[in-house]
């Protein structure tokens, strides 16, 4: 099955189909080209996913993954960091191994089509040739035939001619002769051409043209061969990376097994913990008594740890209340926000406020009453001057024992302070060693340095082991008091870690031995569990007798604001309300619009007009 027999008289057929064929491999070689392209997309995709969800560095994002399952979402985005990197590779080797040497393999196909149909247009114009030639000297042939016929005519017409002269004769018998060895000639020279034209067309036909069709052919089932190894190449890429994306999914297959779910919830329990104790029963308050009140579990001056009841004491100490604050100090910091103010709305317009819509105002609670809330939520504060240390704490402070934090994270502080004290100290203490050992080469080989030039620096590293080793001790100090191997600090200790403000009023023993817990207020230590006799309060009515500030100015609302936060007030864009204290470098205004309703605003929120320029103020008594 040759395509020279078969498709002798083909030729512009095979041309044809030819083209069709480079034109297959160049659409093939776009089609390859295209899945690089999304192969490299698709990896770029998967990599700016794993990216998007990876823990930020230095970000609270970082303790979450402690737990196994956010390490198995990890290693589930650096398998799929993995996976896309394959998918390049796939990318690569597709434009290494078919497309590159395709697109050369189509250019040498193109040149070697041209070649073959070059030498068949040429042997296909020799043999055109031949046959014009033939048939240039077939006609020739033929017309010199047709006037020899007429010569020989014409002559023998004269010859029976008894009019025409001799001389005529003779002349017609000569053209006659001539035509006649001219027809000869023609004939001769016809019979050569023809013999030559028949022996190059068998050459054309049996010879040049199949040799040409077959070289064609053999180059187009080249195509063929060279396509399906492609094609086969094109499944092999993919195939060799079959194995490290299955080695990824394996991956991620086992790190989704080794989420341990108790690992877990011991994290939470150790991220969380407190080391409070649930709080006791709640004992019940004999009010048939007037004078003598039973101090309940939540009361003021109960230790934490004992679930007996506290002597009781009647009578009010309304002299001794607040040692270290006023009342109208107390109350301002009990119903005033601790947060910065919000800034004021772009424009004038409710939907400018940030805080949205207001909420439907609540009548407000008496003093008293959120006093009692505040001093009987947990963990509790047991004594006053926790509280003012708890506020200050809550305004941004950290103190560096960090006693803010409950037992249990405070520990967990202190011993990791602790560690990074001690690892400081060992660096500081190899630093020593090397220079030491430095300073004794010096002493032994003078030429290589002087050792008197080390001196400043290995005092200098002295100093640091010195102050490292001080804090340590310090840091130690408090990890033993929290766990209980040495009796908390005094209460000179406590002034002494400016964690607490002297003030020169009587102090409630009790409180110098209480712990913060996470919202700034104390907490007793457990070892340190003592009764405590402090004289019952009647907080009510301290609070019921305290008569309202009197108003310094007044003051209009330039915008809405919708007081959510404890102790703030909501206002309307243009009312105009009391102001009973000025803002004190915080940001927020105390202003009263009647005897029940006072808090705080934003101060870029208002215009205050003081006592000065706001005629007619009055107070609500």
């Amino acid at each position: 099955m040759s395509w020279g027999t078969e498709l002798w008289d083909q030729f512009d057929n095979l041309e044809k189909h030819t083209q069709w064929g480079i034109d297959i491999l160049e659409k093939y070689i776009k089609f390859v080209k295209e899945r690089t392209e999304i192969e490299l997309s698709y990896a770029k995709q998967l990599r700016n996913l794993s990216k998007k969800y990876q823990p930020k560095k230095n970000s609270k994002e970082e303790e979450e993954y402690r737990y196994t399952a956010c390490q198995a979402f990890l290693s589930t985005l650096n398998e799929m960091n993995d996976y896309a990197g394959q998918h390049e590779v796939i990318s690569e080797n597709l434009t290494s191994k078919i497309i590159a040497g395709l697109a050369r393999y189509v250019q040498e196909l193109k040149q070697e089509r041209k070649s073959h149909f070059h030498d068949g247009r040429k042997a296909q114009q020799h043999i055109e040739t031949c046959w014009k030639q033939l048939e240039s000297s077939k006609r020739r042939f033929e017309r010199d035939c047709k006037e020899a016929d007429r010569a020989q005519q014409y002559f023998e017409k004269m010859d029976a001619d008894i009019n025409v002269t001799k001389a005529d004769v003779e002349k017609a018998r000569q053209q006659a002769q001539l035509r006649h060895q001219m027809a000869e000639d023609s004939k001769a020279d016809y019979s050569s051409i023809l013999q030559k034209f028949n022996h190059e067309q068998r050459e054309y036909y049996y010879t040049h043209i199949p040799t040409i069709f077959q070289q064609i052919q053999e180059m187009e089932e080249r195509r063929i061969v060279r396509l399906g190894e492609s094609m086969k190449t094109y499944a092999e890429v993919d195939r060799q990376v079959t194995p490290i994306i299955g080695k990824c999914l394996d991956g991620i297959v086992k790190a989704a097994e080794a989420i341990d779910q108790k690992n877990d919830s011991q994290l939470v329990i150790e991220a969380y913990k407190s080391g409070f104790e649930p709080p006791g029963d709640i004992e019940f308050e004999d009010y048939t008594q007037p004078m003598k009140r039973t101090v309940s579990e939540n009361s003021l001056s109960n230790s934490r740890g004992e679930g007996k009841a506290e002597p009781k004491f009647g009578g009010k100490a309304k002299g001794k209340l607040w040692p270290f604050i006023k009342k109208n100090k107390l109350m301002s910091l009990l119903t005033s926000p601790h947060q910065p103010p919000p800034p004021p709305p772009a424009s004038a317009s409710p939907s400018a406020v940030p805080n949205g819509p207001q909420s439907p105002k609540q009548p407000k609670e008496p003093l008293s009453h959120r006093f009692n809330e505040f001093m009987t939520s947990k963990p509790k504060i047991h004594c006053f001057r926790s509280l003012k240390r708890g506020l200050s704490l809550k305004l941004g402070s950290t103190p560096e024992d960090f006693s803010n934090l409950p037992p249990e994270q405070r520990r967990k502080k202190l011993q990791q302070k602790v560690d990074e004290l001690n690892k400081d100290i060992q660096k500081e203490v190899d630093q020593r060693d090397a220079i030491t050992k430095m300073k004794d080469v010096y002493l032994k080989n003078p030429q290589m340095g002087d050792p008197a030039s080390l001196d400043h620096k290995l005092a200098e590293v002295n100093q640091n082991i010195e102050k490292l080793r001080l804090e340590a001790q310090k840091f130690e100090a408090w990890l033993a008091e929290v766990e209980g191997r040495l009796p908390a600090r005094g209460e000179q200790a406590r002034r002494q870690s400016g964690l607490y403000d002297a003030q020169s009023t009587p102090t409630v023993n009790n409180c110098a031995q209480a712990r913060e817990s996470p919202d700034g207020s104390y907490t007793e230590e457990q070892s340190q569990e003592s009764e405590v006799k402090v004289p019952a309060l009647d907080f009510d009515d301290e609070f019921d007798d305290e008569e309202p500030l009197p108003a310094i100015g007044t003051c209009k609302a330039l915008y809405t604001f919708d007081g959510q936060n404890e102790g703030t007030i909501s206002v309307v864009e243009g009312e105009t309300l009391y102001v009973i204290e000025e803002d004190k470098g915080d940001g927020w205004t105390r202003i009263r619009r009647s005897e029940d309703e006072e808090g705080y605003v934003p101060t870029s929120y208002v215009e205050v007009y003081l006592d000065k320029n706001a005629k007619g103020a009055k107070t609500y008594i």
